[in-house]
């Protein structure tokens, strides 16, 4: 059985063009992303999973320069991206990252991977009940699953953010919801804008560079400095129908 995280990446966000590469102390966003999630235990091969446009070349250079695997796929189709990415690299089961979300926590990753395999499930995440700071997000699937919703999935919001039609039918899928022990879901640690990136920079600049550190971590840090929260706090999440 094979475990392999596919970190989606674009240089075309609607909100912030470009942020995948970003530059957060001295190194892209998207690098970050890739390091931590590559500390997660419990995952076989990361892919980084990016179109075949040519204005994500870029992407493709990066990777390169960062030694990980990469897809190309479809722009707007991203479920047809993830199902043609884990076809091509043998997967069993996938975790869903987004590049957006430099903190991702491997510990975080490992966790959601460990209640998948051990409750038996179709998908688990822990998003269904927020409790982790946004920014953490994971999601595990199946690769039948994947493939159930590659097949039937017809309304745009779920070709673009791959898993709506897996958890939006508990009926046909058997789902499990990760949550935190405590209410962080007010923090805001993805990056849609450009308050989103001064926040994440913020919090990466009080750990000198490094990218070891836990979520708890960076937890504390906004406790101990307030202004980190305030900073993107009215930053409204989009909605699913919106891409």
């Amino acid at each position: 059985m094979k475990t392999v995280a596919i970190i989606q990446a674009r240089m075309g966000s609607t909100r912030l063009p470009g942020k995948v590469l970003m530059e957060i102390t001295g190194r892209s966003m998207l690098a970050w992303v890739v390091s931590r999630t590559r500390r997660a235990r419990k995952i076989d091969e990361v892919v980084v999973a990016t179109s075949v446009s040519s204005r994500d070349d870029v992407i493709v250079a990066e990777c390169n320069n960062l030694g990980v695997a990469i897809f190309r796929g479809s722009e707007d189709d991203v479920l047809d991206r993830y199902y043609r990415a884990a076809d091509e690299y043998q997967a069993n089961s996938i975790v869903r990252i987004t590049s957006d979300c430099p903190l991702i926590d491997p510990a975080v990753i490992d966790e959601v991977v460990a209640e998948f395999t051990g409750n038996l499930v179709d998908f688990a995440c822990n998003t269904l009940v927020r409790g982790f700071p946004r920014g953490l997000d994971v999601e595990v699937f199946s690769r039948a699953a994947l493939e159930e919703a590659w097949h039937r999935a017809d309304q745009p919001h779920e070709r673009v953010h791959v898993t709506p039609y897996i958890h939006e039918n508990p009926d046909r899928f058997k789902l499990h919801s990760v949550q935190c022990d405590d209410d962080h879901s007010d923090l805001r640690w993805t990056v849609d804008t450009t308050a989103d990136l001064q926040a994440v920079r913020g919090i990466a600049e009080e750990f000198g560079g490094r990218d070891d550190f836990r979520w708890q971590d960076a937890l504390e840090i906004v406790r101990q400095n307030p202004h980190l929260s305030e900073i993107n706090r009215l930053v409204r999440q989009k909605a699913l129908e919106e891409g």
